[in-house]
């Protein structure tokens, strides 16, 4: 299996340079795409993990590792990030020349640079290995340890990481994808990107808690568990659908040209066919899928559920990045080129990742009291 990803992702990377030589514009909103999607994974899986700390939950306890080893995608989603700075100057036209064009640009100019751009990128990663750094690595040390002070220590830093991916989960949505059409914004737009974070990093989560049990090595994990998770999943995939619907309609009934142009890219023309797939793929056909309370804990209803979730988040990016910058919608050489690589190379991190440590929490006290949850009958 590792020999045939390792293939996969030199082909991909192959076919990624042709594109970067004949269609540099491409290339780099691909890269972009796909450096999103692996930041969604990751930082979703480590805000579920502080989540945990700081409610004090018992049920998540057994798939907090599986979870935290999902987090460490930040690691090739932060190097993928400083990699992408360096198509800023094709990305963004305020990181070419003749940039302002108007008063309104002009006062945007202070916040739209490079310089300041780079640096709030840096912070971004150094809080995000930071964290994962704290959180990650005092569970596995806890493990042989069992120090009450580790565990003191998780909890006292999970609220405050829960500020840090607040911010730095808005920085990313106003600096990376807003600020492709730097006239354009909105207030909700970083509450949008959250709900799609949450969302990709519960269904990473998910299915790889579902290859692990498949696999034997979590039979404690039993419907119970699987349930919550779904109910987790079903609950964001309406909260998503409400944000998108309420930006959509404040944008529509305020009618400013400056708002509305960026929708009229995306709702009319080639990108109208992805603005309804998203309505279909990324609300209707999960919510009626896990609707029901035996389908939120079904295994395999929750992984192609799962899957769904994260080809829907793959599309809403796209429909997010490619429009602004005047690319059509098309699966071909780039897009595949791009596919491979990342996927290739995220699956390669995570089979490296699962065999790191034990695949449950072994020094937190509530383990035992979270493999003995029941849901309520």
């Amino acid at each position: 299996m590792t020999p045939f990803l390792f293939i996969m992702a030199c082909v991909g990377a192959l076919a990624s340079v042709d594109s970067f030589i004949s269609a540099p514009t491409r290339f780099w909103a691909n890269w972009l795409v796909w450096m999103l999607m692996l930041s969604s994974a990751g930082l979703g899986a480590m805000f579920l993990v502080s989540l945990e700390h700081v409610t004090g939950a018992k049920w998540s306890v057994p798939l907090r590792r599986t979870a935290e080893r999902v987090s460490s995608l930040v690691f090739p989603a932060s190097l993928a990030m400083l990699a992408c700075l360096a198509g800023v100057p094709t990305l963004f036209s305020w990181a070419q020349p003749g940039w302002p064009k108007d008063p309104m640009q002009a006062g945007k100019t202070a916040w739209l640079n490079f310089p300041f751009f780079a640096l709030r990128a840096m912070a971004c990663v150094s809080l995000w290995l930071w964290s994962f750094i704290t959180l990650t690595g005092g569970s596995l040390e806890l493990d042989s340890t069992r120090d009450p002070k580790l565990t003191a220590r998780l909890k006292t830093f999970s609220p405050a990481f829960l500020v840090i991916f607040g911010v730095t989960v808005t920085v990313v949505a106003f600096d990376w994808i807003s600020s492709l059409s730097p006239e354009w914004y909105s207030d909700v737009f970083g509450v949008y990107l959250f709900a799609g974070v949450f969302l990709s990093g519960l269904s990473a989560v998910a299915l790889t808690a579902l290859s692990l049990k498949r696999a034997g090595r979590l039979p404690e994990v039993r419907f119970d568990h699987l349930y919550n998770l779904g109910g987790f999943l079903f609950a964001f995939v309406v909260f998503w659908s409400y944000i998108a619907f309420a930006q959509y309609m404040l944008i529509w009934y305020a009618h400013l040209p400056e708002e509305t142009f960026w929708y009229k890219l995306r709702v009319e023309g080639p990108w109208s066919w992805a603005a309804l797939g998203l309505a279909v793929i990324h609300f209707i056909i999960p919510f009626f899928a896990l609707v029901t309370r035996d389908s939120k804990g079904d295994p395999r209803r929750l992984a192609w559920v799962s899957v769904l979730v994260l080809l829907s988040h793959y599309l809403d990016l796209c429909w997010l990045v490619f429009p602004s910058l005047g690319l059509s919608p098309r699966f071909s050489f780039p897009e595949l080129g791009a596919a491979l690589f990342f996927v290739s190379i995220g699956i390669l991190w995570m089979r490296k990742a699962l065999s790191r440590g034990a695949d449950m929490p072994l020094g937190d006290p509530d383990l035992e009291e979270g493999l003995l949850f029941r849901l309520p009958r």
